[in-house]
């Protein structure tokens, strides 16, 4: 009787480990949002692959703009920009143009900032 009650308490603990009865529960990562997975999709720097000439060039000329802005202490925004209000795109491409350069003008100083932060925190302060 003790040999029957210990095979079937040794079958029924293997059963159970072998199920996950003893396995830890995985939980799912919180979906990334749509802004983010850009960022992890390439640099920051590198727009949308689903960009086209005419928005490509704005988003590198917002890029460019940040970086002149934030240069020289600028408070500006991306509409401000002469590049902005007059691009130098056909008339039907404007509209994505001036999205891209918005787009990129928020990557870029939005980098430019967190970097200058990350560099504030390695300065020793008295």
């Amino acid at each position: 009787m003790t040999k029957t009650w210990f095979a079937v308490s040794a079958l029924a603990l293997s059963l159970g480990a072998t199920s996950g009865g003893f396995a830890a529960k995985a939980y799912p990562a919180p979906a990334a949002s749509p802004a983010a997975a850009s960022y992890q999709e390439g640099r920051w720097d590198e727009p949308p692959s689903e960009y086209r000439d005419a928005a490509r060039q704005g988003f590198h000329e917002g890029i460019e703009a940040a970086r002149r802005d934030f240069e020289t202490r600028s408070h500006k925004d991306a509409d401000d920009h002469d590049r902005y209000r007059h691009p130098n795109v056909e008339r039907e491409f404007v509209d994505d143009y001036r999205h891209a350069f918005r787009e990129g003008y928020s990557r870029a100083m939005h980098h430019l900032k967190e970097e200058r932060h990350d560099h504030d925190e390695d300065v020793p302060r008295f």
